[in-house]
């Protein structure tokens, strides 16, 4: 039988973190998924770890491949999956042990709703947590989200709500996630768990901290397009403006 739940964990020489990201979708309380492991071609020992996950637990597979890039790896990893619901964990990221469980209840319970997500905290490159994302705050709203991506991190999708809209978009080179939810809500009901149920690392190398400037541009054409699509683009135009801060703050040897 196919599982119910399809997860992805995509990584690019992330060996500090992958082990742990795999434990937490290990230990879930919801037991029906597999898991494929994506390694974006790393160079380090990422892949063997994953491998090694995988020679103990038959629900996990590890698909080593050439490097894509962010985008492509999780676009080909989708397509490498067979669960009727579906979702990614970030290689250096966590799911908290009943994220699956509790999200599942939600698709299982209400057939209009093709997608749900969760609320999460901050954590260090230690796992130390930092707090609840500011995110967390905003209330859903399919307008909103025009400006405000509260959808942000863990979600769960019913895979034939993904397919219906085309699943994810490789010609936007990041932000690919922001564009998904503005296309979901525009075609199915979202919910919203205010549970942190994700565990999010900040750290100087995740991709959010390397590729900020062109998350931040590509996030405008995904809003952009979703003006165009939903008939606004003769009323209104996106206005970018990016304001830089700096401050001092004390070494971490241990990052």
């Amino acid at each position: 039988m196919y599982p119910s739940v399809s997860v992805i964990i995509r990584g690019y020489n992330r060996e500090r973190y992958i082990g742990q990201a795999i434990e937490s979708v290990l230990a879930q309380t919801y037991k029906d998924f597999d898991l494929l492991v994506w390694d974006d071609g790393s160079t380090d020992k990422t892949a063997q770890i994953a491998i090694e996950f995988a020679k103990k637990d038959r629900r996990i597979r590890v698909a080593a491949c050439d490097h894509r890039g962010a985008v492509k790896s999780l676009k080909a990893a989708v397509a490498d999956t067979i669960g009727n619901y579906l979702c990614w964990v970030d290689s250096d990221d966590l799911l908290s042990p009943t994220a699956l469980e509790e999200t599942v209840a939600v698709l299982d319970g209400h057939p209009s709703v093709g997608m749900v997500y969760t609320d999460y905290q901050l954590i260090d490159a230690a796992g130390q947590i930092k707090g609840r994302g500011r995110r967390c705050r905003i209330p859903y709203s399919k307008d909103r989200l025009l400006l405000d991506f509260m959808t942000f991190h863990f979600r769960l999708l019913r895979r034939s709500v993904f397919e219906q809209v085309g699943g994810i978009n490789e010609d936007l080179r990041c932000a690919e996630d922001y564009d998904l939810c503005l296309r979901l809500s525009e075609i199915t009901e979202i919910r919203h768990i205010q549970k942190p149920l994700y565990q999010y690392r900040v750290h100087l190398r995740s991709i959010s901290h390397e590729m900020r400037l062109d998350q931040v541009h590509w996030s405008r054409e995904a809003i952009s397009n979703a003006l165009k699509r939903r008939g606004l683009a003769d009323r209104f135009e996106v206005d970018l403006q990016i304001r830089e801060r700096f401050s001092l703050r004390r070494r971490n040897l241990d990052e």
